[in-house]
């Protein structure tokens, strides 16, 4: 589909006064610390990256959206910014993103990181059309960058300093190559710190030019409390202008940033309405899934008449939706591989995310509660099928002799295995 990429406003300058953006804040963990950024999660008064009046699960963004448009039809871009970053909460955002395009298939769609998570997911999100992707890149060099960012997280794995910067590093500009590979336009943000990479933009640009990098947005650090940088003298204008200039000669450059909340509505700069921030928490406070958003039901089965295995144990869920004259399995999911810890039911959310509830013997509390969070229901009962999707879509509580009483290994019908008690 060929959407408009002239409409983005922070792509171009002459588009910000007619058309604007929001921000959907689903994505509230990080992995990396920078040493300027302290997240803030309920600061209305803060207009910075980072900050947010609430934050929304994939379903309460959509109802949020659907709201926001017929209040501020000048929105042509729905981004995802954080407060943490979006592929540090890969789940939540990519399911926003399905469900955007989904309702909404004319609407540019936006995603701002900092790189280290985006490379598993660069084909989805050139599939679901995401048309522009900022990525914030403070340094190509090591040693530099070591003294910017605090730690790094991938997965399991910490590094700190000069190892986290070069972990970083290599994987932003992966992202820019493979973004670029796919026809995204690639915007990089540069965080100007006076004293440490004040005279290595121009080779932040030159590099991430190199890569496929379409345009350079060099911001200049501003001092936020109960940081490392907290005391530091923000740079001068005059700083600021040299530092650009020798950039320019690289990229075309952004001029008009206006530091984007991670729950920014509207035209560039200009302040969420009272109606729309009571939008936003009306969203919030709604239940984590409605019903009509996830139209699935996952069952673990052996043969696919009962409801009898393990949640732990399933190698594949059948998957059932509701038609006028019953149930109907649809097709069947493979569950992630055993191992990996709590990633595993992170992936195995992202695998059934257009599912309200998913049937099992038993489960383990790790893979409910993650379930839960992304708004999952996990069912325990043994039975049939018939009569648990019955009570599921009739949204009532199954009836007694179904439900199961015990969890995996906190009872005589757990098999002991370990596989899914965690």
């Amino acid at each position: 589909m060929a959407l408009d990429p002239s409409r983005h406003p922070c792509f171009n300058d002459q588009s910000r006064h007619q058309f604007g953006r929001i921000h959907l804040p689903v994505a509230p963990k990080c992995n990396i610390q920078c040493h300027f950024c302290n997240r803030s999660y309920d600061c209305a008064a803060e207009n910075r990256p980072g900050v947010t009046s609430a934050v929304l699960t994939p379903p309460q963004a959509l109802y949020y959206l659907d709201r926001a448009l017929k209040r501020d039809p000048r929105i042509s871009v729905v981004g995802i910014a954080g407060p943490g970053d979006p592929l540090a909460n890969a789940a939540e955002t990519m399911q926003t993103l399905r469900l955007v395009r989904q309702r909404y298939p004319d609407m540019l769609l936006c995603v701002a990181s900092n790189g280290l998570g985006v490379p598993p997911h660069v084909d989805e999100l050139a599939e679901l059309n995401v048309s522009h992707v900022t990525l914030t890149v403070n340094a190509v060099d090591p040693e530099i960058g070591g003294k910017i960012v605090g730690w790094v997280r991938d997965g399991t794995r910490i590094e700190r300093g000069r190892a986290g910067a070069e972990l970083l590093i290599g994987r932003q500009l992966e992202s820019i190559r493979a973004l670029h590979a796919r026809d995204v336009l690639v915007k990089v943000n540069c965080i100007l710190v006076p004293g440490i990479n004040d005279r290595h933009v121009a080779d932040v640009a030159r590099t991430v030019k190199e890569c496929g990098a379409d345009i350079l947005n060099c911001i200049p650090m501003y001092p936020v409390a109960n940081t490392p940088f907290a005391t530091m003298t923000p740079p001068t204008d005059t700083e600021v202008a040299a530092v650009r200039a020798a950039a320019a000669e690289y990229l075309p450059l952004m001029y008009h940033c206006t530091r984007c909340r991670a729950d920014a509505v509207g035209l560039l700069g200009e302040a969420m309405s009272l109606d729309l921030l009571g939008c936003l928490k009306e969203a919030a406070a709604m239940p984590l899934d409605p019903a009509q958003e996830r139209p699935y039901v996952a069952v673990a089965s052996r043969e696919g008449v009962l409801v009898n295995e393990h949640l732990g144990e399933a190698r594949a869920l059948d998957i059932f939706a509701q038609e006028a004259d019953g149930f109907k399995r649809i097709e069947s999911r493979s569950t992630p591989p055993s191992g990996g810890g709590p990633e595993r039911w992170t992936a195995l959310a992202e695998t059934l995310h257009d599912c309200r509830a998913l049937l099992v013997a038993s489960a383990g509390q790790t893979p409910k509660t993650l379930l839960a969070k992304q708004g999952i229901r996990v069912v325990m009962m043994e039975g049939l099928i018939e009569e648990g999707l019955t009570a599921v879509f009739r949204n009532v509580e199954i009836r007694a002799p179904l439900r199961q009483q015990h969890q995996c290994g906190s009872g005589s019908g757990c098999s002991g295995n370990g596989l899914g008690c965690m």
